[in-house]
């Protein structure tokens, strides 16, 4: 097999790609042209450019970052759209729950981007899947919305430390988006939190953005955090 190296095609790492904004991700980027490393914690049905990993085992990251220059030769773009939310009070988390949830959304990214760092080169993407809860959030997702806002810090972090090499970072923070998570959300279905179904996007609205972001048109957008939710936030 020839690799993406001797192609010159670009190569992603993309996490959580089995859920509905990954699998739109690693759709988008493909219909780009680049080549796909489809990461996450369950199997990917036939897609044989994918690899399991739990990242809530903080060796997971360098392990996968390794996978895909053993495969592909190269990697230009990392996106970090694996995230868990658990519903509860915040006086009722505890240091399982808080540590679960910073794990994967929060310290992975962070390793993931360390482990890449040595690899990645001028024109470099990475991307991190925030949330609108970083900046406005509700009841009963703590853990979650203290994850994402500190997401978003470390992507201004990054941005800064990667001017030098030319390595872009931004992270998107998508409103209510018709996924799993969405879905399942408890405060959703007991009507705890009413959403105008106008207000709820698609994956494939935050995988627009991503593909923006992880190409050569964004080169002069870095350190930056895009709210992607239909306009919802501004009006509230």
């Amino acid at each position: 097999m020839v690799s993406a190296a001797a192609q010159g095609a670009r190569v992603a790492l993309v996490t959580g790609a089995a859920g509905g904004i990954g699998g739109a991700v690693v759709r988008g980027l493909r219909a780009d042209g680049l080549t796909v490393m489809a990461a996450d914690h369950v199997a990917i049905p036939d897609d044989p450019d994918s690899l399991v990993a739990d990242l809530a085992d903080a060796a997971a990251p360098a392990r996968m970052v390794a996978a895909t220059i053993a495969r592909f030769g190269r990697l230009d773009v990392l996106v970090n759209v694996a995230g868990v939310m658990i519903f509860k009070p915040v006086a009722a988390h505890d240091a399982a729950d808080w540590q679960r949830v910073l794990a994967v959304n929060l310290v992975a990214p962070a390793l993931l981007t360390a482990a890449a760092w040595p690899v990645l080169g001028e024109g470099a993407s990475i991307v991190h899947i925030a949330s609108v809860h970083a900046r406005r959030t509700s009841p009963d997702v703590a853990s979650y919305a203290a994850s994402k806002a500190a997401l978003v810090s470390l992507t201004r972090t990054t941005a800064i430390e990667g001017r030098e090499r030319g390595i872009r970072c931004n992270a998107v923070l998508p409103g209510a988006i018709d996924t799993a998570m969405l879905r399942d959300s408890p405060n959703i279905r007991s009507g705890k939190e009413k959403i105008d179904p106008a207000d709820i996007g698609q994956p494939e609205d935050i995988a627009a953005v991503v593909r923006f972001l992880a190409s050569d048109a964004a080169r002069f957008v870095t350190g930056e955090d895009i709210v992607a939710d239909g306009g919802r936030m501004g009006a509230l």
